[in-house]
């Protein structure tokens, strides 16, 4: 649920609407550029947002629960500081994207539409496609380690230790690791844990007693 105060609710409820959306768009370099479809530049929470996107169709998937959420949008895209040859280059991809719905009278009112990140962006002769998903992707990204009993290290990384390995082809068993290359003190896998069928095994045939004393 979006909270929206009484100010607001008050002005949305008006014959007369004054609200515009205000996208503020931030790379991974922190490059912050500020986007309205409003006329005219709206200043909101400190960045200005400067007429250069106009969205001729979109849709905003809210997810329930933990699924992320996706977005897309055309249209056409006139601002001078995102350039086809920096979308082009990818520097856009992945970049942070909030979206408001802004009261461009007063800038100060305004809810939270979408927030998100930019997956991929296409432009093409003034037009551009783009593909959003929202931030519940973050909870989709692997954290720490697997445990497994190969190696997951790269032959040759830092993490494996290695040199002058060109050519050569590792299976990540712990057996090669320190048979072929005499590297057991970087292997990087668990070669002790037990193994699927060791853990979906049942009770031995012999010397089960049915716990009995």
């Amino acid at each position: 649920m979006r909270l929206i105060d009484e100010t607001f609710r008050a002005r949305l409820s008006r014959d007369t609407l004054t609200t515009c959306l205000c996208w503020t768009l931030v790379r991974k370099d922190s490059l912050t550029v500020g986007l309205t479809d409003h006329d005219q530049a709206v200043v909101r929470d400190g960045v200005l947002h400067e007429p250069g996107i106009a969205v001729e169709a979109g849709r905003l998937e809210l997810a329930g629960g933990l699924r992320p959420g996706r977005a897309a949008a055309a249209g056409a895209l006139t601002s001078d500081a995102i350039s086809e040859a920096d979308l082009e280059a990818g520097l856009w991809n992945g970049a942070r994207v909030h979206i408001h719905r802004t009261d461009w009278q007063q800038p100060e009112h305004f809810v939270l539409v979408w927030t998100g990140y930019l997956s991929e962006v296409i432009q093409t002769q003034g037009a551009f496609e783009a593909e959003l998903i929202s931030i519940k992707a973050d909870l989709e990204r692997p954290l720490g380690r697997s445990y497994s009993s190969r190696c997951d290290a790269k032959l040759g990384d830092a993490r494996c230790g290695l040199s002058s390995v060109d050519g050569q082809m590792c299976d990540k068993r712990f057996e090669t690791c320190r048979d072929t290359f005499d590297n057991v003190q970087n292997f990087r896998g668990f070669p002790h844990l037990p193994g699927p069928d060791f853990v979906l095994s049942g009770p031995a045939a012999t010397g089960n007693d049915g716990g009995r004393r």
